[in-house]
């Protein structure tokens, strides 16, 4: 398996392949690699001739140094779960200097109003840096599909809409949430969960299963009121916010209409680990 740290030797070593027309397709990650994100790097090499997968913590979206700080750095570990899959992958993890050439700022973007829902009121600046870091890995890597997983549904929406409003050239494709055997997200962030918030935190999933049958008979007021009643009660979870919205638009339900698509989005903390999760409602 080829592991590239620099854009120079990665772009180098797919120049002839390019040239031939083969299609590459783009898997971008923070690394700590789980099987949720395997099975966007399976679904990769199903639809393109050229798989890459970055690995690349990106310090302009984390508004709490302390998040940035802990966030696992497994890369030798992550290369050998990718070779578990496939050795025709190629590892791009680069080092920030290499991604932002000396400019690790974020730029400042406008996605419709998508950045100001849900995660963008409790994490300022997350989605300028997350366009940031995505945009300039499709000018680095060039890729003709990127995969990115419906855990981070809202994440999701705003990459089409970066996609859609700079016509960059790039096939966006999501990818259903894998979860446990328990209903837990996968997520690189379960590695820090302690044994006692990790029995806990299935806990997360049942609450929008239960809301989601809720959300047949009763309005998106009341669901969000029992998911909050429900959260107040458990010893251990903090809900930070628990939303119903509209999945186009992303804005918050005031009344249902037959017409339109729902989910139902939430954050947790379980002790200092943040965990989020979405589900499909109609």
């Amino acid at each position: 398996m080829k592991v590239f740290s620099e854009k120079e030797a990665l772009n180098k070593h797919f120049s002839v392949y390019k040239n031939k027309g083969l299609k590459l397709g783009l898997v971008p990650t923070m690394g700590a690699l789980h099987k949720g994100h395997l099975s966007l790097a399976k679904l990769a090499l199903k639809d393109n001739d050229l798989v890459v997968v970055s690995i690349f913590v990106n310090p302009t979206q984390f508004d709490n140094k302390e998040d940035l700080k802990k966030y696992p750095r497994t890369l030798d570990a992550d290369v050998k779960f990718l070779q578990s899959l496939s050795n025709e992958i190629v590892v791009y993890a680069p080092s920030v200097e290499d991604v932002y050439e000396g400019k690790t700022k974020a730029e400042s973007f406008d996605f419709d109003g998508l950045e100001n829902e849900m995660e963008g009121r409790f994490r300022h600046g997350h989605f300028d840096g997350v366009g940031t870091v995505v945009k300039r890995l499709f000018e680095i890597v060039e890729p003709q599909n990127a995969y990115f997983g419906e855990k981070d549904f809202q994440q999701l929406a705003i990459i089409r809409k970066l996609v859609s409003k700079y016509r960059l050239p790039v096939n966006i494709i999501g990818c259903p949430i894998l979860r446990e055997q328990d209903g837990l997200a996968m997520s690189s962030r379960n590695t820090r969960l302690k044994p006692t918030y990790r029995k806990e935190s299935p806990f997360i999933y049942k609450t929008l299963q239960r809301a989601k049958e809720k959300f047949g008979t009763k309005s998106a007021n009341q669901v969000t009121q029992w998911v909050k009643d429900q959260f107040a009660k458990h010893p251990l979870l903090k809900l930070e916010y628990f939303t119903v919205a509209n999945s186009e638009t992303l804005k918050p339900v005031v009344r249902k209409t037959k017409n339109n698509k729902y989910r139902a989005f939430i954050a947790v903390y379980a002790d200092d680990v943040r965990l989020i999760d979405n589900i499909a409602l109609n």
